[in-house]
């Protein structure tokens, strides 16, 4: 019974040795052969490196808002009885957009005129009778006051009556009309906005180190990619001291928009140049790989076998201009850098460089999106 007890343990110790070691030999096998396949040639695009003239520039996002604005209304209560306007209408300076009824203060007018007209006769006659000693000093000085309070009373008719007619204070262009005929007016009720279309101001925010290259009258350009346009304008205002909170000052600048392009709220793309022209080492911005370690890029050289390989090197840049980025450090002219499937490319690898220009990243500094 032992004898056989002991026959079977050793030969199931000989059929699981067996097992184990033929998986061990097979996993051997198949690590060796990945360890001597070569990684796969990964297909990437690549470009130049290049030198090219940059004058510094200062980059920000503005928006639009009209020279002047506002929402209008009336000065006095009445009922709205004419409506001279349209919403979108453009209207000139003096423009007469809505009438209240003023009935009531015109009779009072024409009974304040014929006061007036009677008080000027008294004022005359009294003059005649004063040359002629007829009369005391103090009456012809009380015939003054009152032709002087009549004449003031009929000028303040008049205003409460032109109080009655909504006038355009600018040139601009009106908004929708918030009143209809009939409707009673009370002052302050809105009435019509008004903007003025030309020129546009455009304000942006600056960082504080920037204080010192920002002044009044500094020409700029400001894109706007909802008009495929760009503009150019005028710095008209610096603001003098710097948020605490953002550390950053306001910028205005003065827009022309003779066709009306420009709407307030709309937003731009300004670009403000700084300084004298420099050349500088640009490469494209899809090539660089951005880590809080280090921005670096993948190198594209060819080895002694005449494959093509690439390595990573560290890079300093600088500022971007569109779909490209200054190196400071790291690149010179020449240099060929892969631009595209970077996340499959480790150092040493081999690669194959694609011809379709479809695939290739643009490199342009300044790009325009397509009008479709």
């Amino acid at each position: 019974m032992n004898r056989r007890m002991i026959v079977m343990l050793i030969g199931v110790s000989i059929l699981f040795g067996g097992i184990f070691g033929y998986k061990a030999f097979v996993s051997a096998m198949i690590d060796e052969y990945f360890d001597s396949t070569p990684p796969p040639t990964a297909t990437i695009t690549a470009a130049e490196v290049s030198r090219m003239t940059w004058t510094p520039r200062l980059e920000a996002v503005g928006s639009f808002s009209p020279v002047q604005g506002a929402m209008l209304t009336t000065e006095a209560a009445g009922i709205v009885r004419e409506i001279r306007f349209a919403s979108g209408d453009r209207v000139e300076a003096g423009a007469e957009l809505v009438v209240l009824d003023s009935e009531t203060d015109r009779a009072r007018l024409r009974s304040l005129e014929a006061a007036k007209r009677l008080a000027d006769l008294e004022l005359e006659r009294a003059r005649r009778l004063a040359a002629q000693n007829s009369i005391s000093e103090a009456e012809l000085t009380r015939r003054e006051s009152e032709a002087e309070q009549a004449t003031a009373a009929v000028n303040e008719q008049r205003a409460r009556i032109a109080q009655k007619t909504v006038r355009a204070p600018f040139a601009g262009e009106l908004g929708i009309r918030q009143v209809n005929v009939g409707q009673y007016l009370s002052p302050g009720d809105p009435v019509v906005s008004l903007q003025s279309v030309d020129p546009v101001y455009v304000n942006f925010n600056l960082a504080e180190r920037y204080v010192a290259d920002v002044r009044r009258g500094q020409a700029l350009r400001v894109r706007v990619d909802a008009r495929d346009a760009e503009f150019r304008g005028t710095i008209n205002a610096v603001e003098p001291s710097v948020r605490d909170s953002t550390r950053t000052f306001a910028v205005q600048a003065t827009v022309d928009n003779p066709d009306g392009l420009l709407r307030a709220g709309m937003f731009g793309r300004v670009s403000l140049d700084i300084g004298e022209a420099e050349d500088v080492v640009v490469a494209p911005l899809s090539a660089i790989s951005f880590s809080p370690y280090g921005n670096s890029v993948f190198v594209v050289s060819e080895d002694d076998d005449g494959q093509l390989r690439v390595s990573r090197r560290f890079v300093q840049t600088g500022s971007r201009r569109g779909d490209l980025i200054r190196i400071t450090q790291g690149l010179e002219p020449g240099d060929r850098v892969a631009t595209s499937g970077l996340l499959k490319l480790r150092n040493d690898a081999v690669v194959k460089i694609s011809d379709d220009e479809a695939v290739q990243p643009r490199q342009d500094p300044d790009p325009r999106p397509d009008n479709t």
